[in-house]
């Protein structure tokens, strides 16, 4: 697929026609990323959703559809609000939202930071330039916050995500879900662009769960409605959870899951391996299966570029085990993701967390 990488469209105010009869319909009417405008009535104040940076996570579509077709028809939102569709081509990739990125190419989310024109060859460099052409779609309106809409390619709980843990950024999150993590990997994401408001990624659960698109809907309707998102009353308390790390399997290691030992070289997770995300991993309990190489199948790389495996598992004969308690997010059974991404990320808990 040739895809026009200098190309960002925009839609302002946007009509029943150009919205089309439902988002799957509206999605391929566009010919690239897409920004909708939308007018509030203060229009000194601008805020921002993302959606759609992989291809594969519609619950942000979904719900900004939605809202533009029952919710906007009734009533403004309380300040102008930025819609940005991202990775169009990937999402409209038949079958509908099955690749999270084109494939030959790269993800978006990695490619943001000056950093990622000298480090990406020139036939991937493209998508350092669509990177770029949407940070300043965002800067060029002086948001006074930005959500990006995401999902998680199997089942789990929604959670946000931010750099920073301040009052707006718990506030956003609560508007959504009851868990925010606080991230300082450099990944090349957009979350980590410092656009000088209140930055949140939200991971509203699986990318095939209706709750997970109730919830994004529910959460732009809010944020739209919101006078100040200085201070918002939080139902329920936000639970802050500290600096994950993502568990990644080295180059050329292979991946397998299953119920049993079935001796497949590589790491083999337990097929089950979903179900953490609603749970903890308790100390010395066995996550899958190891080949002869053992823990050197994996890395898990701290803030200073250390692979620290051995502090959160170890080897029992040909079992990999959890050396302490930990929680898991974004545990998945979708191969591509997991080899291309990352397995799950991981985080230390206390006994008293369990």
């Amino acid at each position: 697929m040739d895809i026009d990488f200098s190309e960002i469209n925009y839609l302002k105010n946007p009509t029943w026609q150009d919205l089309h009869a439902d988002y799957e319909q509206f999605l391929l009417s566009m010919t690239g990323p897409t920004v909708i405008d939308v007018l509030g009535n203060d229009q000194t104040k601008c805020r921002v959703f993302t959606t759609l940076l992989h291809g594969n996570e519609p619950s942000g579509l979904i719900a900004m559809h939605r809202y533009l077709t029952e919710v906007l028809v009734q009533e403004k939102p309380c300040t102008n609000i930025r819609f940005i569709i991202c990775s169009v081509e990937a999402a409209t990739s038949k079958p509908l939202f099955s690749q999270r990125y084109i494939n030959g190419g790269m993800d978006i989310n990695r490619c943001f930071g000056k950093q990622c024109s000298f480090e990406c060859h020139d036939g991937l460099r493209g998508y350092c330039q669509r990177a770029s052409l949407i940070e300043r779609a965002i800067r060029e309106v002086n948001p006074e916050m930005v959500i990006d809409l995401h999902n998680s390619s199997s089942s789990g709980p929604t959670f946000a995500v931010s750099s920073v843990v301040t009052t707006e950024t718990l506030s956003l999150a609560s508007l959504f879900c009851q868990t925010l993590i606080l991230s300082d990997l450099n990944m090349g994401s957009i979350m980590e662009q410092n656009f000088d408001c209140p930055f949140i990624t939200i991971e509203c659960g699986g990318c095939q769960d209706e709750q997970a698109h109730e919830i994004a809907f529910s959460g732009i309707s809010q944020v739209a409605q919101c006078e100040n998102i200085g201070y918002i009353h939080q139902e329920k308390a936000v639970e802050v959870i500290y600096r994950p790390l993502r568990l990644q399997l080295k180059a050329q290691t292979k991946l397998s899951y299953a119920q049993h030992d079935e001796g497949y070289s590589g790491i083999t997770l337990k097929d089950n391996i979903e179900c953490f995300n609603f749970g903890s991993a308790h100390q010395d309990e066995m996550l899958g299966w190891i080949d002869g190489n053992g823990l050197d199948n994996l890395q898990l790389i701290d803030k200073s570029g250390k692979n620290v495996i051995d502090n959160y598992f170890y080897a029992r004969e040909n079992q990999l085990v959890c050396r302490h308690n930990l929680r898991l997010f974004k545990a998945t059974t979708n191969k591509d993701t997991a080899i291309n991404d990352c397995l799950f990320y991981v985080v230390k808990l206390s006994s008293a967390a369990l």
